[in-house]
């Protein structure tokens, strides 16, 4: 029987943690996923931790599975994407101490220690802040001793990931880009940074490419997934920027990767930045190109746990089939979303509606409200950008998960006065993305679908007369707590 050619693609997001197996074609054949299990660290608030030892377990069961549902499969590559800003802690033996996810925030009391926000803005492309790597590095120095007696380098999940499989320790460049510790338009790890959270410069691991091949799979991985010998490790890169490649977007394009937060990015040619410091500037995948970055929070998880509370049992399809009934706000959300403008995240939100309760407010009046909130924070976010580097395009691309509403896309298509495109493999982008990957750095020509789906904007006012509405009720909900 002939085998087919495929890649082997570890994809640790914040809320799950997935192997797929892809055809050099773009075909997935097989994919397992479940939810990472994190730890509460009570040393310190708002601060979660992973056991990495666990996970690389996870990982193997993972692919196990995977490449039982693909078949007859000759992997030729493996390679990994995943959360920006997560990170994992080695020691000098090479063995995995802990891992910090993007959501940990052990370093928030340590923020004000930077005096200088303006030099790190300017030299990491991004205002400091407890998400981004050196400060879990330094909320870790502060209250977990043994941990960090333990340290020599780090690595971002992605790069620990295939460091795993092949045993190179490296931290790529789009990854790099989210420590605070690197100089983004220099391209290289900063020692002007690294001075002001008192680092060694050799405490940082050697710089790769994405798509630079690392190596080949360790042998006693190879022998027990079952995988060819000479399988090659490649260098993947951030999930983000992994989820833009899969678009195909090119300089000066948009793009919205709607998953479990929404980055509305713009790919340039050029390290720009914002005078107010509201966007960020990072590296994209390729050694040429900068990706300026607003943000619009959580957003895509809130509308996965909202489905379960409303349609527990029923697809999206059924919520887009209810959607249709409603014309106008039952209720209006504010949940929580990021907006550029704003000095502070709003920290509690809700629905809001008229009391007594109208017999008219369903659940799908709730949903609906929900994407409304989605769409408004797209766009307030995409205000900010465009007002940094403009869209001269007449369209903005979009992938993830958390765009599988049509309705949504059309929100935001009327809002934004753009056509809104989606490929067909919007799903499953960033995994899409380590396919191209490893196809270009084996040299492997592959055709794929250049087709996609396209929303129009539809003319009228109500869409303004909606996003005022939600801004009004926003803006009460900021007074209020």
């Amino acid at each position: 029987m002939a085998l087919t050619n495929a890649h082997l693609i570890i994809d640790f997001g914040t809320g799950n943690l997935r192997a797929a197996v892809i055809s050099v074609n773009g075909a997935v054949l097989g994919v397992a996923r479940e939810d990472i299990p994190y730890i509460r660290d009570t040393q310190y608030e708002d601060s979660i931790y992973f056991d990495p030892q666990v996970l690389w377990g996870r990982i193997l069961e993972l692919t196990a599975i995977a490449l039982k549902q693909a078949g007859s499969v000759r992997i030729l590559a493996i390679t990994a994407t995943s959360q920006r800003e997560g990170i994992v802690v080695l020691d000098p033996a090479g063995t995995p101490v802990v891992g910090m996810p993007n959501i940990d925030h052990r370093g928030r009391n340590r923020e004000p220690v930077i005096s200088d926000k303006e030099q790190v803005y300017r030299l990491a492309g991004r205002y400091p802040g407890s998400l981004f790597s050196a400060f879990k590095l330094v909320g870790l120095r502060e209250g977990r001793k043994e941990w960090w007696n333990q340290l020599d380098t780090f690595l971002s999940i992605s790069d620990w990931i295939e460091y795993m499989f092949c045993g190179v320790e490296h931290y790529e460049h789009s990854q790099a880009s989210e420590t605070l510790l690197y100089d983004v338009a220099q391209q290289t790890w900063s020692e002007t940074l690294c001075a002001l959270f008192s680092f060694p410069l050799s405490l940082l691991p050697p710089l790769t490419r994405s798509g630079t091949v690392l190596g080949k799979i360790r042998p006693p991985l190879a022998e027990a997934l079952s995988i060819d010998a000479d399988a090659k490790v490649i260098v993947g890169g951030a999930d983000t920027q992994l989820a833009v490649l899969s678009t195909r977007a090119h300089a000066g394009d948009v793009v919205i990767v709607s998953g479990t937060t929404t980055p509305i990015i713009k790919l340039s040619a050029s390290y720009d930045l914002d005078e107010q410091q509201r966007t960020w500037t990072g590296r994209y995948i390729d050694a040429n190109s900068y990706m300026v970055e607003a943000n619009a929070g959580v957003t895509g998880l809130n509308y996965q746990r909202l489905k379960k509370i409303f349609y527990p049992n029923e697809g999206y399809e059924v919520i887009e089939e209810e959607l249709r009934s409603v014309t106008d706000f039952q209720c209006v959300a504010s949940l929580g979303s990021l907006v550029a403008d704003e000095k502070k995240p709003l920290i509690k939100g809700g629905f809001i509606f008229n009391t007594p309760v109208n017999h008219e407010l369903s659940r799908a009046g709730m949903v609906w409200a929900t994407l409304w909130d989605i769409a408004c924070s797209i766009f307030e976010n995409y205000k900010t950008l465009v007002s940094v580097t403009p869209n001269a395009h007449s369209y903005i691309w979009t992938c993830g998960g958390g765009m599988e509403s049509r309705m949504l896309r059309q929100f935001i298509a009327d809002l934004t006065g753009k056509e809104i495109r989606i490929r067909d493999n919007y799903r499953h982008a960033s995994v899409i993305g380590g396919m191209m990957i490893c196809n270009t750095a084996l040299g492997i020509t592959a055709g794929q679908k250049e087709l996609y789906e396209a929303v129009q904007p539809e003319a009228g006012t109500q869409p303004s007369l909606f996003y005022n509405s939600w801004k009004e009720h926003r803006e009460l909900l900021k007074k209020i707590f």
